[in-house]
């Protein structure tokens, strides 16, 4: 009997008694693993040899892992810190910790982001407090990376553990599918009996075409249930996919981009928003300050409409808060919490000149807030900024435009909650149902302009306007239950890789 010449050679270098890999068949055979395999397959359909199939996970540290195992995970690290520092028994100032602990640099975060979810601790308004009872010194993920590095295997690691620190980049993940080949009965039976090698050709040429000998050939049939080499190349990050799709429908509906500073005054940032100088939300403890000189180029003229409308309100009827207002405070610069520092640009006419009604105008861009780390909140996010301006404009034509909005990514269940804010009136903030848990998640906050913001621009029509959480309409997309799957350390790296945005 004649076979190709690959399947000759994996027959006589196979064993009747024992399963032999496929990598020792390639090596003794001096024929490619893939060649191997392919000839394998071809031997098990004609009954000549079987092949067994397993799964292997091998796990190898990354540089990140092997540096962690010399100085410790950060989160440790800040434990044992906070520890130190007589949080056991009172909360200590965040940054207090974090200084003794030698973090710095990304280090933080991802200390401060693991640090919780560890249970080793919480942090509230700028003050962390560790749990006496937490036992840092036998953390799981350090253990791993410890038995690691001792070139021991790591069977009986839990699960959790080890997909944790694959997600956190610290673990690479190896999974193979190792085949192994044993004759069968009929396979002892060929080989006794005498089998040849075929001539065979696995593909057409131009010379066999001119020659005609292509008539004469045994072409090799081809396995098209071989495996193919997985090859992963980079792709656009999901949040970014989204963040493309939601410019292109807002465009779709009229609507042109806005840019400008990530780091800006606090004049843009909160001031022009009727904000007042002493709110919490404009604290240390909630915004992100920068150790910058002061802004020049702020309107002088702008700057004293703003301060008046502070101090005594707009109107014949306006009162204002009565509170301190600091120019020094107003020009200072800070990392915006909002992208509505954008919008106060382009209706004073700062950014592109004067503009007449209608406008329509949006960004989605990262704002940065001083937030507790949790499911639904993270220190830097992106907002989906919009707002329309023209006259006689209503609440109904703002919640009309989200709905139209969020039915283009098939979201149709949008409720309504009244709420307060320093710069509209009235306000609402919309909520949207989470399709896996059932809960309704906040998604924005919006409302009218009032006048104390509109007339110290120069705006003479109404403006309504909104903030939205391009995370959250991911989650509601989705059904994600922790935004930290796809934004940050704690990211799912196989959830990105394969997730696409939904057109």
């Amino acid at each position: 009997m004649k076979l190709p010449e690959s399947q000759v050679a994996v027959l006589n270098a196979a064993s009747a008694t024992d399963a032999t890999t496929i990598g020792s068949l390639a090596e003794e055979t001096g024929l490619k693993p893939e060649t191997v395999t392919q000839a394998a397959f071809e031997l098990r359909d004609d009954g000549y040899v079987t092949v067994e199939e397993r799964e292997e996970v091998e796990y190898e540290l990354t540089e990140e892992g092997r540096q962690y195992v010399e100085d410790g995970l950060p989160e440790v690290r800040l434990y044992r810190a906070a520890v130190d520092a007589g949080a056991t028994a009172d909360p200590v100032q965040m940054g207090q910790v974090i200084g003794a602990s030698g973090l710095g640099g990304p280090e933080v975060d991802i200390a401060l982001a693991n640090f919780g979810r560890k249970g080793y601790g919480s942090i509230d308004s700028g003050e962390l407090a560790a749990d006496a009872d937490a036992d840092a010194e036998n953390d799981p993920e350090s253990t791993v990376l410890t038995t690691l590095a001792d070139g021991e295997a790591v069977e009986d690691a839990d699960e959790e553990t080890l997909d944790q620190l694959v997600s956190r980049n610290l673990v690479e993940r190896h999974e193979e599918t190792v085949r192994s080949v044993t004759l069968t009965d009929d396979g002892v039976t060929l080989l006794m009996e005498g089998v040849e090698t075929a001539e065979t050709v696995d593909r057409l040429t131009p010379e066999m075409l001119t020659s005609g000998e292509w008539e004469d050939v045994e072409f090799t049939e081809y396995n098209v249930e071989a495996d193919a080499p997985e090859v992963r190349t980079g792709k656009t990050h999901i949040l970014r996919q989204t963040a493309d799709r939601v410019k292109d429908v807002l465009v779709g509906m009229g609507f042109q981009e806005m840019e400008g500073p990530h780091a800006d005054a606090d004049f843009w940032i909160n001031d022009c928003l009727f904000m007042p100088q002493d709110h919490p939300a404009r604290t240390h403890w909630d915004r992100f300050a920068l150790d910058v000189p002061p802004i020049e180029d702020v309107p002088e003229d702008l700057v004293d409409r703003v301060e008046d409308a502070h101090r005594n309100g707009v109107g014949p009827d306006g009162d204002g808060y009565h509170s301190p207002w600091s120019e020094d405070f107003a020009r200072a610069i800070a990392l915006r919490g909002h992208t509505t520092s954008l919008s106060m640009r382009y209706l004073s006419g700062h950014e592109v000149g004067d503009l007449e009604s209608p406008q329509r105008y949006f960004s989605v861009e990262k704002v940065y807030r001083n937030d507790t780390l949790d499911p639904t909140h993270l220190l830097e996010f992106y907002q989906i900024e919009g707002w329309v301006m023209a006259d006689d404009l209503s609440v109904r034509d703002l919640m009309g435009t989200f709905e139209e909005f969020y039915e283009q990514f098939g979201i149709t269940d949008i409720q309504f909650k009244p709420h307060y804010n320093p710069y509209t009136e009235p306000s609402f903030e919309l909520f949207g149902r989470h399709p896996e848990t059932g809960e309704l998640i906040e998604i924005g906050n919006s409302g009218m302009f009032r006048d104390e913001v509109l007339e110290p621009l120069g705006v003479e029509c109404d403006v309504m306007a909104w903030g939205l959480a391009l995370e959250r309409l991911l989650m509601l997309m989705y059904g994600f239950d922790d935004i930290r799957d796809v934004h940050g350390t704690m990211s799912d790296l196989e959830l990105l890789r394969e997730v696409e945005v939904l057109r």
